[in-house]
């Protein structure tokens, strides 16, 4: 069987698997998150470190070699850290070392509810920091922990424009120079309209005037831009992720990649809430959603999306290189000259130290406890 190269999986938020054919409630974006709010508030280390080992695990089943965990679930309830500050992302790369697969554990910056001084909804309350002083400090303990070690990048985000004030951007932008840097920018149109009226910029504008634009930097979602946000981001060389299972389950909208890779940026692709972990599924939603969009058919190549969902997602994370996996013969791939366009994840050859009939029933067991406790 031909060896295919294995995916990088950008964008994860792991606690979100809980939700996957439990939630459907809120018309909109703002109506979901509450409901992930409940969940994020019942989960302790141990349960959490349950749950993402198996989301790890059936990640792996499907192919993929290395997860960028976009993590800000830090506290316990009210706030009040753990005795160890990092009990919470010790669990999710404890989870992907046991599972074997690759984590960038992408530490978040989360300071505030929003830009016109709402109060923090409890749950928010466990992904705060006093300031982004004490954020960059406890980044840079945890990744002198994990130095040198091949598997792990400690790397850092910046949750939004929302979460994090413009005086702390940079301050987040400087923690870990040289590691990747993520934020979700542009998801909803309402943050946008947010974000202009305080402080007169779109956040692509706000963060680039805050030097967040690097080649190391990624723009998670990026749907809602301008052509001068485009702009910006093609010129810096970023790389933007796309999660279209997400964005259509969610409602967010289509975002424009095409106009971004021809302006210089890279796309990547991630699975974020879990509602689908399938990168052929992804991948082919990149090319879909922009011929929705477009009405045209051409946009995306298939050694295009290959690009996207293996070589520059591993850079974004950083890493290179990151094994292969085996497709079986199948239904869905007969006839096919080219699997990313037939494929799913169901095709994948399972690694031989993963029991599918395990991560199912694991799934089921923590997901019934998380929500026992709601």
């Amino acid at each position: 069987m031909t060896v295919y190269p294995a995916f990088a999986n950008c964008h994860s938020h792991a606690f979100h698997r809980a939700l996957r054919g439990r939630s459907h409630n809120g018309s909109t974006f703002w109506g979901w998150r509450d409901g992930m709010y409940a969940v994020a508030g019942v989960l302790d280390p141990d349960l959490y470190h349950r749950l993402a080992r198996a989301t790890y695990a059936e990640m792996a089943l499907a192919g993929i070699g290395a997860v960028g965990e976009f993590h800000y679930l830090h506290h316990a309830k009210g706030g009040t850290p753990y005795a160890d500050r990092h009990a919470m992302a010790e669990a999710v790369i404890s989870a992907a070392w046991e599972v074997g697969l690759r984590i960038c554990l992408l530490d978040t910056c989360y300071l505030r509810a929003g830009f016109t001084g709402e109060d923090l909804a409890d749950a928010q309350r466990r992904f705060t920091s006093p300031n982004a002083e004490a954020w960059a400090s406890g980044v840079a303990e945890l990744a002198a922990r994990y130095q040198g070690n091949p598997a792990v990048v400690i790397g850092t985000a910046i949750h939004s424009v929302r979460a994090v004030d413009e005086a702390s951007l940079a301050t987040v932008a400087a923690a870990l120079p040289e590691a990747p840097l993520h934020v979700h920018v542009s998801e909803q149109p309402a943050e946008n309209t947010a974000c202009l009226a305080a402080t007169g910029r779109t956040p692509v504008q706000l963060l680039s005037d805050a030097g967040v634009w690097t080649q190391r930097t990624t723009a998670v979602h990026a749907t809602h831009l301008t052509p001068g946000d485009i702009t910006t981001l093609g010129d810096a060389g970023s790389s933007v992720c796309f999660c279209p299972t997400t964005e259509a389950e969610l409602a967010d909208g289509i975002g424009p990649s095409i106009a971004l890779r021809e302006a210089g940026a890279r796309l990547t692709l991630g699975s974020d809430s879990n509602t689908v972990i399938d990168m052929f599924v992804e991948a082919r939603g990149l090319a879909m959603h922009e011929r929705l969009s477009s009405g045209l058919r051409q946009g995306w190549s298939a050694d295009q999306l290959w690009q996207a969902a293996t070589t520059d997602g591993a850079a974004s994370l950083g890493f290179c290189g990151l094994g292969g996996f085996e497709l079986t013969e199948s239904v869905r791939t007969a006839g096919a000259s080219e699997p990313l366009w037939a494929a799913t994840a169901a095709d994948v050859v399972a690694p031989p130290d993963i029991d599918p009939d395990w991560v199912r029933a694991e799934l089921a067991s923590v997901i019934e406890e998380i929500w026992s406790r709601l």
